[in-house]
């Protein structure tokens, strides 16, 4: 497939998600059971993210330095540390684990 065919099918999808979020009712909006899961959506897909970024190669499932790194940025939110430090957190003991071999 053409790279520039590709490109303008993810402009026109783009383009159509977009235009189909506009197009719905002000009113649909305003139902509890949707205010609710809008709002819990974008956390769903995050956390998804994040999952199959850290635990997946390919089709494999690993377990490897970033599955370290994400536990200590998961320590670090548990002890309520600033964003920066859960964050520095998770890439020192990343690269900690991947400097000795893990």
């Amino acid at each position: 497939m053409n790279t520039w065919i590709a490109i303008g099918l993810t402009v026109l999808g783009c383009y159509a998600v977009k235009l189909a979020g506009l197009l719905v009712p002000a009113g649909a909006m305003e139902r509890p059971l949707v205010r609710r899961l809008a709002a819990l959506l974008p956390v769903a897909l995050l956390a998804a993210l994040t999952a199959q970024q850290t635990f997946a190669y390919g089709h494999a499932l690993v377990l490897d330095a970033r599955a370290a790194g994400l536990g200590a940025a998961a320590v670090a939110l548990v002890l309520r540390a600033p964003f920066l430090l859960v964050v520095a957190a998770a890439v020192v003991v990343t690269a900690g684990v991947r400097a000795i071999g893990g």
